[in-house]
C-alpha cells in the first residue's frame, strides 16, 4: 500500500469532516493546517442552536432550483471554510494552508472545480491563510495562493474616476 502524500492525507481528513455536514445538497469539509499540525476543522451547517436543513427535511435553495454559487443569503448554512476560521486563532492561521473538499449529497462524488465563494475568500484572506488546497481530478491537487485573491480584490473594486461629462 502506497503512503499518501501530505496533500492527500489532509484532503482525506477534510472529506471525513464533510461527512458531518447538515446540508441536503452538498457536504463541505475544511481543514486548516500549519507546520503539519491541524489547527481547525469546519463543515457546512446551520448556526449553533438553530435547526439544520437535514432536521427540517428541506432546503429552500433546492426547492427554488437555485443553481450552485448563487443566492447564498437564502442558505441556512455557515460555510465549512468560515466555520474552520471561526474555530481557530488568527495567530495560528497566519501562513497556514486550508484544505477544502465538497461532496455531492445525491451521488457521493467530489464536487468538481470547487472554489470558495466570494465571502469565504474574504474570510480566508483576513484569517491570514496563505494557500488553499483543493482536490483536482484523480489524485491531483489545485494549489491556490491566497495573495492572488488579495490582488483580485484590489483590482476588482477600484472606484471609477468621475468624468468631466457629468
Amino acid at each position: 500500500m502506497k503512503r499518501p502524500t501530505k496533500s492527500q492525507y489532509y484532503v482525506d481528513i477534510a472529506r471525513a469532516v464533510a461527512m458531518r455536514s447538515t446540508c441536503l445538497r452538498r457536504r463541505f469539509g475544511a481543514v486548516i493546517v500549519k507546520n503539519d499540525q491541524i489547527i481547525s476543522t469546519g463543515y457546512n451547517g446551520a448556526p449553533r442552536q438553530t435547526t439544520n436543513c437535514i432536521d427540517l427535511g428541506y432546503c429552500i435553495r433546492q426547492e427554488r432550483n437555485i443553481p450552485a454559487g448563487q443566492n447564498y443569503e437564502l442558505c441556512r448554512a455557515v460555510h465549512a471554510e468560515m466555520n474552520a476560521v471561526i474555530h481557530a486563532s488568527r495567530l495560528d492561521m497566519a501562513g497556514a494552508d486550508l484544505y477544502l473538499v465538497g461532496i455531492e449529497v445525491d451521488t457521493g462524488e467530489l464536487v468538481s472545480e470547487v472554489i470558495p465563494c466570494l465571502l469565504c475568500k474574504r474570510v480566508i484572506i483576513n484569517a491570514g491563510v496563505s494557500r488553499v488546497v483543493l482536490p483536482d481530478g484523480p489524485g491531483g491537487f489545485k494549489y491556490i495562493d491566497v495573495d492572488d485573491w488579495t490582488i483580485e480584490e484590489r483590482t476588482s473594486y477600484r472606484l471609477q474616476e468621475p468624468s468631466d461629462e457629468g
